[in-house]
């Protein structure tokens, strides 16, 4: 098992697209969305019903993808929404821990650790992931905590002015280390499962780490990401227009008027506006054309968008039999899960290319290629394999012992016993 021939620079970033294409990767991401989705789903519906708004309503404005802010909602409400939230990021991040670990053995020369091992990986080690996060957050409520504090003790008559005087300098500093810990906070949102993924750090590792790539590898950070974002976008726009392309193929083989012909244009149809709905996604790029704040992206998206199903929608007659709805239904799942891997792939290869910037970091700043080193499954397996051996040769000495005793036990049967 060799490690991959790495460069240990930009150069590296360039395979993010391709170790990310892996079946084993997208499923991982695909199984966390599927999760995530299914909380965020449950938990909106919830909280508009518990605005007023019923099932019937939400599912004709707003189908699949519900959003309890579009509606007057309750502070509990609000609180269910982003429980859905957090929960969806959460299993994104474990996923991107367990997409790291695969691709840092990868790396490594290890092509054969599947997902299984991955997911086993992050469920002994989800804690960091999770409570790194909590971590800085605590942080930076201290120092904020700590400067509105010292903040009234400057209304104090007389006194206050001087307690926010002489101490200016400590505020100061204690400011400008807190912008600089809410920087690390965005950069161990990003470097999190890299860093437990590949060296298995604990909370205060992957906290340590992230101030160390903050403070060491800031213009990589930043230079590594300009590349590696447009490259996954085209990387998931190429691969979006093979999908749909072959989503159009079977559209047109089975639609031939001598094959399925009307009858697949409903269930197509049917399914395809349930996943993709035109109302829904053309009065959001409409809206956001409007704001003005996205300089005409929006309403060329929204031109767009009437091409894509122009060119990829069948055109429904709008009824279906009772049979062809529930082809529809189970059709709209496989579309749903197909959107699913877009959004998987681009995680995938963000995840991928974090890896290997995280590689090259510890490269540049430790001179330590961690490729070279034993991870604890490797050493898990030397015990192992150092067990076996050992209890070979005890195997070994014991049938020797055996064989002495039973030769030792023949010879004395068959001694002549002495004649008086």
């Amino acid at each position: 098992m060799e490690p991959m021939n790495f460069h240990f620079d930009v150069r590296d970033i360039f395979r993010a697209p391709r170790l990310a294409l892996s079946g084993k990767k997208i499923w991982i991401f695909l199984t966390a969305n599927v999760i995530g989705y299914v909380a965020y789903f449950i938990l909106n519906y919830i909280a508009l019903a518990l605005s007023g708004v019923s099932f019937g309503e939400t599912w004709a404005t707003q189908g699949l993808y519900p959003c309890a802010y579009t509606v007057e909602v309750s502070w509990f409400a609000c609180t269910l929404f982003w429980v859905g939230v957090i929960v969806w990021i959460v299993a994104i991040h474990l996923a991107c821990t367990a997409v790291a670990r695969v691709t840092y053995k990868q790396l490594k020369g290890d092509e054969f650790y599947s997902s299984d091992d991955a997911w086993k990986f992050v469920r002994k080690h989800w804690h960091p992931v999770v409570f790194t996060f909590v971590s800085m957050a605590l942080i930076l409520a201290f120092f904020v905590g700590m400067a509105a504090l010292f903040a009234l003790f400057g209304k104090i008559p007389y006194i206050g002015e001087f307690l926010f005087a002489i101490p200016y300098l400590l505020y100061f500093f204690g400011s400008v280390f807190t912008v600089y810990t809410a920087i690390v906070f965005l950069v161990s949102l990003i470097y999190t499962p890299a860093i437990v993924g590949t060296i298995e750090e604990d909370t205060m590792g992957a906290v340590f780490n992230s101030y160390s790539v903050t403070w060491s590898q800031p213009w990589r950070v930043i230079f590594y990401h300009i590349i590696l974002l447009p490259l996954a976008a085209i990387s998931v726009g190429i691969f979006k227009f093979v999908l749909f392309y072959g989503f159009k193929l079977v559209n047109m083989v089975f639609g031939h008027e001598m094959l399925m012909g009307e009858k697949l244009s409903n269930i197509m149809g049917s399914a395809a506006q349930t996943v993709w709905p035109q109302e829904l996604f053309t009065s959001i790029a409409n809206a956001c054309a409007s704001s003005g704040f996205c300089c005409g992206v929006c309403s060329i998206g929204s031109n767009m968008l009437n091409d894509f199903y122009t060119c990829f929608i069948p055109a429904s007659s709008g009824s279906l039999s009772g049979t062809e709805s529930a082809a529809a239904f189970i059709v709209g799942i496989f579309l749903f899960l197909i959107t699913l891997s877009f959004f998987s792939y681009f995680l995938s290869i963000l995840s991928v290319g974090e890896t290997i910037m995280f590689t090259i970091f510890r490269k540049k700043s430790d001179d330590d290629n961690i490729l070279d080193r034993k991870d604890e499954e490797e050493l898990e397996e030397e015990e192992d394999d150092e067990d076996d051996e050992f209890n070979f040769d005890d195997d070994d000495s014991d049938s020797t012992d055996s064989h002495e005793s039973d030769t030792d036990d023949s010879e004395t049967e068959g001694e002549t016993p002495p004649v008086e």
